[in-house]
């Protein structure tokens, strides 16, 4: 194994400043990236009694992107620092695997989430047949989709080499020139894996925006005209254009400069463009975790929800009298039947409350939920049948099969 490390010497072939600014990025980058993930994974944890099947591909996404962070960043930082390639030629192959394993699992799991949005949204007579077992198996889709790719440079469809930068690995991007195998596989990867996903995530989201602004007009003829229901709207078009930047920021410069070396002049292409290429491809494992964070309110709820208590609990409010132990008790059950999920439903937080917060903390609680609490209740149509909602919930309805 010597012998194979001596003989697989990669220096790098940008500047050392390059480097060391390449290695600091991806230390915040790597921090957030597990803070991010994780707090998505330990939300999502919380709640998994509730979870709705669409949410699987969230919590699948949070999972690949933890995955590319764990098994990317602890060998592309040292890396970085010394200028140089420090491992073998094994685990620079195990690396690239874990690259586009990861990487196209990321991307596949965007576009099925896409396309599930698009069926709820679009198509409810169908999207609302959508069960965990159709999850699932969509679920496991998106690793196979993405272990075809991956699996396929170490059986010969394809190779496994050095970035053109020197200190990570990747896709041979020069083999195309010498292999029609080489040749086939990133034709089909650029094809499958970046042309077919950009084209579907952005039209699911298209006609989902098409279809909200449609149901916003048909819904303002049973309004007063004071009434506006343009909240829940803007949160969607948040959502999709983010979604949609954040796909093609994070991936497009990558597609492009492997496109100019796999069937241009690999000699041309600068390797600072490479180096800065996978710092964006990389940075989406940052990037999803906060999007969904942001913009998915039940996941926002439940995260502020948990961090209020875990304060409740620092600040030593739990030793009280039994009156006053009941006394919270009852409010914070009040607060839990209260809770309202994205669908409409309560939140079920079992069948006693296990947490007694002091008095201060439900009173702001529960002044929080102040919010949520409906004023005024509204005629909406839907298939032809008419359906009382109050305003606070009307917006939350509308979102609620694909935030």
């Amino acid at each position: 194994m010597g012998n194979a490390s001596e003989a697989f010497l990669l220096i790098s072939k940008i500047s050392k400043d390059s480097d060391i600014l390449m290695g600091t990025i991806y230390i915040i980058m790597g921090v957030l990236s597990i803070l991010g993930n994780g707090i998505l994974l330990f939300v999502a944890y919380r709640k998994k009694s509730t979870l709705k099947p669409a949410e699987f591909f969230v919590v699948n996404l949070a999972i690949s992107d933890l995955g590319m962070t764990i098994s990317l960043f602890p060998l592309a930082i040292p890396s970085a620092f010394t200028h140089m390639w420090l491992f073998n030629k094994t685990i620079c192959t195990g690396y690239a695997f874990c690259g586009v394993l990861f990487g196209l699992c990321s991307l596949t799991n965007l576009t099925v989430l896409s396309s599930v949005c698009w069926l709820k949204v679009c198509c409810p007579n169908y999207g609302n047949k959508f069960s965990y077992c159709h999850a699932s198996m969509l679920v496991a889709g998106v690793w196979c989709y993405a272990g075809v790719f991956a699996v396929g440079p170490l059986s010969g469809w394809g190779e496994y080499g050095p970035e053109p930068y020197g200190t990570a690995c990747c896709i041979n991007w020069e083999a195309p020139g010498r292999s029609f195998a080489a040749m086939s596989y990133i034709i089909c990867l650029f094809f499958f894996c970046y042309i077919v996903p950009s084209t579907v995530i952005f039209l699911s989201y298209t006609f989902i925006l098409m279809t909200v602004r449609g149901s916003r007009q048909a819904v303002q003829q049973h309004m007063p005209p004071q009434n506006k229901i343009s909240n829940a709207q803007t949160l969607i078009i948040k959502l999709s254009v983010a979604v949609c930047i954040g796909f093609l920021t994070a991936w497009s410069p990558y597609a492009i400069v492997a496109m100019w070396a796999a069937f241009g002049d690999a000699l041309e292409v600068p390797a600072i463009a490479f180096a800065w290429a996978a710092i964006f491809a990389k940075s989406s494992t940052l990037y999803n975790p906060i999007v969904y964070l942001v913009f998915k309110p039940n996941f926002r709820r439940s995260l502020c929800r948990d961090v209020a208590l875990c304060r409740s609990t620092l600040c030593g409010c739990q030793h009280s009298s039994p009156s006053m132990g009941t006394c919270s008790q009852f409010n914070h059950k009040e607060e839990c039947n209260s809770t309202q999920f994205s669908n409409g439903l309560p939140e079920n937080h079992g069948t006693t409350c296990r947490h007694c917060a002091c008095p201060e903390a439900v009173t702001g609680a529960r002044e929080n939920l102040t919010e949520y609490i409906p004023q005024q209740t509204f005629r909406i149509l839907k298939r032809s049948i008419h359906s009382e909602v109050a305003e606070s919930q009307l917006s939350i309805d509308m979102q609620s099969d694909f935030l």
